[in-house]
């Protein structure tokens, strides 16, 4: 790492107190050495990359990190920290900080090379040095690989970059716990990704690796990094007994590793508990429990992955099903709404388009576009609660789990029936699959005995059991939200528009999105259904569009990076993707946020009070023409729009300008001018 760090960008004595205050200390090192050309841009990708995952890792390490067009060639900057910080890590706070800055085209080499420093913070020897060293120079001598560790006697530090350079590994020993029968070790496959695929990635690999040494078993690790990654043998694959994934990233080619007991991780369980990720995945191939991953993976993936909490993992689960559903939410509303739209609420009541359809008259095809999302909108529950099932059990779960949430349809338990269905069935698979079944019936096990026992264990307790309390709960619901008016249904709104600009497109937002829906989500939606779906989708546009309006009035707030985001926020505000406002939120998530959130709650109040309806679950103001009540629908929207601008404008008009702003502020406004022809991406 010869020019990746140097003294200068070294702090021993680093007085930061907060994560986002030593990353800015580091990268302002990063921009004196001319290594970082805007720091508020760099930050920005530095804190979307926090927002992803904690990077704080036990043993007292924070490893800010991010790749970002404002890098101009691969950076390393070290602090030492007294008091510590606090990254995230489950065993407190960090006090060695390590912010990696790589160039958005970072070449293979210089990746290899600051994944090397990842394969070093495993090794005990070298973070002592670390927090003994007495100078920047010596510091940074010691991490490029100049000098070892005072303590150690071989030089680890210099030989870590020729092994990371090796794209899979391998960890032997011949000690006889680790031994089969027949005498050769227990054999292990394992993959490690990490979103960017510079540090976590490889600190897990060598964790795995370490720890298969331990344990006297043969451990291969393919490091599926940003420098790309190298498959390992099939052959290898082919002879391992188990399979660990450590990933915070899809596995790339997964399928090659079906059939084999499978532990599924995220990423840092890799790195802090490898031990016992080794003794799971031997202790389900004892017991001949196979796995067959998907080849696509599911949307969340790693759902309900080992480690996580219940809570988490009932997450994972219910977004999953979600996810999948929306397309069908989104694509059947606006059929029906088109319909409406074409041909009046009484296009609900047109014969079947099987038996009378004219060509020349606009009823015929009203008719059409309104039974066509009539069937798209059948889907939903049974969608809903087989990709529920798909997020707790793969592919076995899908065949109960649809056929529970048409059962959920059919006995008019509706949307909470498909909830309830999809976990039962996720479920009940789960616990076929830990059965120990013989060799002879593991191919059938998949296509014939798990769908038929799951379903019918489902259907069981649908139509048995649970699915009548569940249908009076549904209809518990409609009725509570026909009977909202005045006061009640202003609070109503004030409330699903904070949960919408909350987290941006996150769970929570997708919270109230999915209850929005779920209400219209039927061919004859209720009043309140509608109005409850129009405010939802208001809200949802006020984040972004603020944030687009904020920088064009008051530019000199604002980085060039978010000026040329504010464009792109202008169309992505009017289509209703709160994702927009995400660069904003997560460069100046306490401004931004609480801004949104009073934004939010306002446009939702008043589309409440207004009484605008929609019945259309997507859209933006390109389904305004369906919007009862258009005009007043609007101004609420402008309303919270126009008190989020001002906040955000205020707040950050407040804040508090460094002694080097001005100059900071003429290198920004020279970077904008030479980049002004060409937008950056965020």
């Amino acid at each position: 790492m010869s020019e990746m760090i140097t003294a200068d960008l070294v702090d021993l004595d680093l007085s930061a107190e907060t994560k986002e205050a030593a990353a800015r200390a580091l990268a302002e090192r990063m921009v004196a050495q001319g290594r970082v050309t805007d720091l508020e841009g760099f930050l920005a990708d530095v804190a979307a990359r926090e927002a992803q995952m904690p990077t704080g890792l036990d043993g007292g390490i924070g490893i800010p990190h991010c790749r970002s067009e404002h890098v101009t060639e691969p950076t390393l900057g070290f602090g030492r920290s007294a008091r510590g910080i606090d990254f995230g890590a489950a065993d407190g706070p960090a006090d060695l900080i390590f912010l990696i800055a790589a160039p958005a085209g970072a070449d293979d080499a210089h990746l290899t090379i600051l994944s090397s420093l990842a394969r070093q913070l495993m090794n005990t020897e070298f973070t002592s040095a670390l927090r003994s060293v007495k100078d920047a120079a010596a510091a940074a001598a010691l991490i490029r690989g100049d000098e070892a560790p005072a303590a150690a006697q071989a030089p680890a530090a210099a030989e870590a970059p020729a092994v990371a350079e090796e794209p899979a590994t391998s960890a032997v020993s011949s000690e006889a716990a680790g031994e089969e029968a027949d005498g050769r070790p227990f054999r292990i496959v394992a993959v490690t990704s990490c979103p960017t695929g510079i540090a976590h990635t490889y600190m897990a690999a060598e964790s795995l690796e370490n720890a298969g040494r331990e344990a006297g078993v043969e451990l291969v690790v393919e490091t599926q990094g940003s420098a790309g990654f190298t498959r390992l043998d099939p052959a290898v694959i082919t002879a391992a007994d188990a399979v660990i994934f450590a990933h915070d990233v899809p596995v790339r080619e997964k399928d090659r590793f079906a059939g084999k007991p499978t532990v599924d991780v995220g990423v840092k369980a890799g790195i802090n508990r490898p031990a016992e990720l080794i003794a799971e995945v031997r202790a389900k191939a004892e017991r001949g429990e196979v796995t067959a991953p998907a080849t696509g993976g599911t949307p969340v993936e790693r759902a309900g992955e080992s480690g996580e909490g219940y809570g988490t993992k009932l997450r994972k689960w219910l977004m999953s099903g979600v996810s999948y559903m929306v397309p069908f939410v989104a694509a059947g509303g606006l059929l029906i709404a088109l319909g409406f739209a074409i041909g009046g609420y009484k296009i609900k009541s047109a014969p079947s388009v099987m038996d009378h359809f004219v060509w020349t008259q606009t009823d015929s095809w009203a008719a059409l576009l309104f039974q066509i999302g009539a069937v798209a909108f059948g889907f939903l529950v049974p969608v809903l609660a087989g990709y529920i099932a798909y997020g707790m059990a793969d592919r076995p779960g899908l065949v109960p789990g649809f056929v529970g949430g048409m059962i959920a349809s059919t006995i008019n338990a509706g949307f909470l029936g498909g909830l309830v269905a999809g976990l039962i069935a996720g479920g009940v698979v789960m616990g076929i699959q830990k059965v120990k079944i013989p060799p002879a019936l593991r191919g059938i096990m998949p296509v014939v005995v798990i769908p038929l026992i799951s379903s019918a264990i489902v259907g069981f307790l649908m139509f048995v059991v649970i699915g009548k309390p569940i249908a009076s709960a549904q209809k518990g619901m409609t009725d509570w939200l026909n009977s909202l008016s005045g006061t009640n249904a202003i609070l109503l709104g004030a409330l699903l528009g904070v949960m919408m600009c909350f987290d941006l497109g996150g769970p929570v937002n997708k919270v109230a999105y999915t209850f929005a829906t779920a209400g219209i989500a039927v061919s004859n939606p209720s009043d309140s259904a509608m109005k409850i779906m129009a405010a939802v989708m208001a809200a949802g546009m006020v984040p972004p569009l603020a944030m687009a309006l904020a920088t064009t009035v008051r530019g000199k707030l604002f980085t060039h990076t978010e000026r040329e985001n504010g464009k792109a926020a202008w169309v992505l505000g009017a289509s209703f993707i709160s994702e927009g406002a995400i660069p904003f939120a997560a460069a100046d998530p306490l401004r931004v946020i609480p801004s949104s959130m009073v934004g939010g709650a306002i446009t939702g109040a008043l589309s409440m009070g207004f009484g605008a309806t929609l019945r259309a679950p997507h859209g933006g103001i390109f389904v305004v023409p369906l919007i009862g009540n258009p005009f007043l629908y609007l101004l609420a929207l402008v309303a919270g729009v126009c008190v989020t601008t001002a906040l955000v404008v205020i707040l950050k008009g407040m804040r508090k300008q460094n002694p080097e702003g001005s100059a900071k502020e003429a290198a920004e406004a020279s970077v904008s001018a030479r980049d002004s022809k060409q937008p950056v991406a965020a």
